[in-house]
């Protein structure tokens, strides 16, 4: 409004100025008009002009009278020209001779010429008149001009006043609109028109749409104001303002503290069947004007609202302790009664989870019983307040029978609300004397529902009410159903896990040895406990092998499920293989790095690269008659040995890349073990865990095993009991093997020259051999045996032939030479003179072969002891 009224005054006073300007510009033009015209005509019509112009020079007798002239008229030129303009005088006498500028044509026909130019002195206005003889004849022309800007007019000297009138009236107009402005911006608070017009379209709106009643009365104790919600609270007439408190029938301590002006504070009062909070402040505390505004709520209504949010908010948050409390392992047992501890007593008073007995196996029950009964189940948890209920234990087995909410909520797969247990039939055909042991405890309510998951029907859930607390409703029965919903998604995959898991320790553990082999090189005792998470590719196995020695393998292969228990299986059955080769270790293991790069490329798609499948291993061979034990290791810890006085070390063996790296050769190391020694094969699961690194794990190991005299049984009680973690995630291997030698009466070695003539002579040291042993009767076929190992060895090979005779649980024979070729067994024909000899000895033996060594070979062969 101020800027309004500033700018009208603005523009009154520009123009007027404006209008003075013109009219003193028009002013101005009509002067120099005039004076210029006047004094043309006069110099025009001055006496002798006529001949002055016929003279022969016209500048010189004209240009000091028109100068003269000029100035007396006061006129800024007065310029004398021929008839065609051409000028005789001017103010500038260069410009004399020129001609004159301006219109001259009318003034050629006698005609008096008015008009503006720019002319050599500026902007002007010159009058231009012909000077005539007697007869009439325009002899010549006189101009006469005049500068506008040299003539001054009565507004030039008005206009300062003009102005200074206008600068005062703006002053007094702009002061005007300033205190105005000022009284009305304080009255709104600062608020312009558009804001004070959406302001009471707010207030309007507001006012009538907010859920609390507002009375509004003034000084003199009369409404000025009430809403919608007051009008309902009060039960107030239509035409409610402007009448006075007192006089609407209002309860007298409502009316009274209304009219009051006094404050309030949710001040409770009764109107009709209602309970009022009202708070009441009056309105001059900060110079507003005289009265009081209260606001109105219904208590009632509030307090049923509030009762419904609190229990939504308990649901909600009940809820969400469910979804973190429930399935926090993969046990369905566990899982189970996580969901009767989240729901009791918050929800209920006890809560029962019943499942079929397949379930807990980790398979899929059948979907319904026989005759629309629910299948056998089983009570799996039960939590409660108190534990002298009559409900049916945690472990019983029990059959609902078809009338009872729980085998029909089983049965049609949806939950089912019973509010009166009393008043069911139904419920208490299952036993009618336990129902009612359970009725006088207290049980009213009851609400069972089935936990169902992807199709699969594992059981049923029930939530019990006793005395004290209120019935199961509707609303109940939503959030039961949202309970068991979660519940049963977390049972079953902790059903679906226990039969994947199920089934990967049956295969893994038909993989793996069901026992030791019998043999007499070394005392030996494992431990092989799964993960229990999910199994793994760990393995050992024990090998007896020719010549009394014994193999020993631990292994891991990297990931855990069935394709690494699979993995495990293929590569022990690669080691038995290789073993009957009687391969050393360095060269077994690069056959096993071989396997497991064609497994990784047989696992990878065409267009696949192949993925490292990774396993380590550890191979070792045992040799009692010499006590050398040779190993190689491909990435697998090291061993742990334990000597006969009870110190332990690890020895240093060549380390070797993990299998299926390829491209690196492995190294073979020997180590000669006193009797008595414990060699300690694991994995890395028994000394490595998620809270306690590899270091801190061969520590503990060093420490457990570091006692003397204990068996391998006793060692592995030990170390088994100071590093099993408390959550196993990883597969333990563990093979403790205590090393014997074979005594020097159990074993006869001869060195023969390559002469055929010897065999004669090897033959009567070996019946004498077998006879100081008591083994005569097996003298003629170890006769057979040895003549013809010996005679291949001098006839094919090179070299000193060395034989030598072992009794352990078989009689070997063994024959060496220094030739690495292999004896091949072939039929021979019947006219052949040779080919037989390994034929008989395959015949006699019970079982025979080759191994090779750095020197050459060792053909032996093997005889049950008589």
């Amino acid at each position: 409004m101020f800027l309004l009224q500033l700018l009208i005054v603005l523009l009154l006073v520009v123009a007027a100025v404006v209008t003075l300007v013109l009219q003193a510009r028009s002013d101005r033009f009509q002067a120099a008009r005039d004076r210029s015209l006047a004094a043309a005509q006069a110099f025009a019509h001055a006496p002798g002009l006529v001949e002055t112009l016929r003279g022969p020079d016209p500048s010189k007798v004209l240009q000091p009278l028109t100068e003269a002239a000029r100035k007396e008229a006061g006129v800024d030129f007065i310029v004398v020209t021929d008839r065609e303009g051409v000028r005789y005088t001017h103010p500038r006498p260069e410009l004399i001779g020129k001609r004159f500028i301006g219109t001259i044509a009318p003034s050629q026909a006698g005609h008096v010429t008015v008009e503006s130019v720019n002319g050599p002195l500026g902007e002007e206005v010159q009058a231009v008149v012909p000077v005539e003889d007697d007869h009439g004849n325009v002899v010549g022309l006189v101009s006469s001009g005049l500068k506008v800007s040299s003539v001054s007019s009565a507004v030039d000297r008005q206009l300062p006043l003009v102005l200074a009138a206008g600068g005062a009236a703006l002053a007094l107009a702009t002061g005007g609109a300033a205190l105005v402005s000022r009284r009305l911006r304080r009255q709104t608070h600062g608020l312009g028109p558009s804001e004070m017009t959406r302001m009471y379209e707010h207030h309007d709106a507001v006012l009538h749409a907010v859920r609390e009643g507002v009375v509004i009365v003034g000084g003199d104790g009369r409404v000025l104001l009430a809403n919608d919600e007051a009008h309902r609270l009060l039960d107030l007439p239509q035409d409610v303002e402007g009448r006075p408190v007192t006089g609407l029938g209002l309860d007298p301590r409502m009316a009274e503290l209304l009219a009051s002006r006094r404050v309030a504070n949710d001040e409770v009062l009764p109107v009709g069947d209602r309970l009022i909070a009202v708070n009441n402040r009056p309105t001059d505390r900060r110079g507003g004007p005289p009265g009081s505004v209260a606001t109105l709520r219904d208590s009632t209504e509030l307090r049923a609202l509030a009762g419904k949010a609190e229990a939504a908010r308990e649901r909600l948050k009940l809820l969400y302790d469910a979804s973190v409390a429930i399935g926090t392992t993969l046990d369905v047992q566990r899982t189970a009664e996580e969901l009767t501890q989240v729901a009791s007593p918050r929800f209920t008073d006890y809560a029962t989870v019943d499942l079929a007995e397949p379930v807990l196996r980790g398979d899929e029950p059948r979907m319904v019983g026989v005759g629309g009964e629910a299948p056998e189940l089983r009570r799996v948890a039960l939590s409660g307040a108190r534990d002298d209920h009559p409900l049916y234990r945690a472990g019983e087995v029990h059959r609902f029978a078809a009338p009872t909410p729980q085998a029909t909520g089983f049965v049609s797969g949806k939950a089912i609300l019973v509010p009166d247990l009393s008043a069911s039939a139904g419920w208490r055909t299952q036993d009618v004397e336990r129902t009612q042991e359970i009725l006088d405890y207290g049980f009213h309510s009851l609400i069972t529902v089935p936990l169902k998951a992807r199709g699969v029907l594992m059981g049923i859930a029930n939530f019990w009410r006793t005395e004290g607390n209120d019935t199961f409703e509707e609303d109940d029965l939503s959030l039961a159903e949202e309970l068991a919903a979660r519940a049963a998604v977390c049972i079953d995959n902790a059903r679906r896990f226990t039969r994947e898991h199920a089934m990967a320790v049956t295969l893994q553990h038909s993989l793996l040895p069901r026992g030791l082999p019998e043999q007499n090189a070394l005392d030996i005792a494992y431990r092989y406990l799964p993960a229990q998470a999910g199994v793994g590719g760990d393995w050992f196995d024990v090998i007896p092998l020719p010549g009394a020695r014994v193999a020993m393998v631990v292994g891991d292969v990297v990931g855990h499920g069935l394709h690494a228990a699979a993995t495990m299986g293929r590569l022990r059955t690669a080691v038995q293989n290789f073993s009957a080769l009687d391969l050393p270790p360095d060269e077994l293991l690069g056959h096993l790095d071989e396997l497991v790069g064609r497994i990784d490329q047989e696992s990878a798609g065409p267009d696949e690269e192949a993925a490292i499948a990774g396993a380590t291993c550890l191979y070792a061979i045992y040799d009692p008659a010499t006590g050398v034990c040779a190993m190689a290791r491909a990435g697998h810890p090291l061993p742990a040995l334990v000597h006969p006085d009870g110190s332990v070390e690890f020895p240093e063996l060549p380390a070797g890349p993990p299998l299926g790296l390829g491209g690196l050769p492995f190294e073979a190391g020997e180590l000669e073990l006193a009797e008595g020694s414990s060699l300690v094969l694991y994995t890395d699961g028994l000394v490595e865990d998620r809270k306690r690194d590899i270091d801190a794990g061969l520590a503990i190991l060093r420490d457990t095993l570091a006692h003397p005299g204990r068996t391998p049984e006793e060692a592995c009680d030990a170390v088994i009991s100071a590093l099993l973690p408390a959550r196993q995630r990883d597969d333990i291997a563990l093979l403790v093997a205590r090393t014997r030698r074979l005594a020097a009466d159990r074993s006869a070695e001869w060195e023969l020259p390559s002469d055929p003539a010897v065999v004669s002579r090897a033959r009567a040291d070996v019946t004498q051999q077998l006879s100081d042993w008591g083994m005569d009767e097996a003298a003629f076929t170890t006769e057979l045996i040895l003549s013809e190992l010996i005679t291949n060895a001098i006839r094919h090979a090179s070299g000193p032939v060395r034989v030598r005779l072992l009794r352990d649980r078989a009689l070997i024979c063994e024959v060496a030479d220094g030739s690495s070729t292999s004896p091949h067994l072939r039929y021979a024909a019947a006219e052949d003179e040779g080919g037989r000899g390994l034929f008989l000895v395959a015949q006699l033996a019970e079982r025979w072969g080759t191994r090779y060594t750095p020197e050459g070979k060792v053909i032996w062969a093997e005889q049950p002891l008589p």
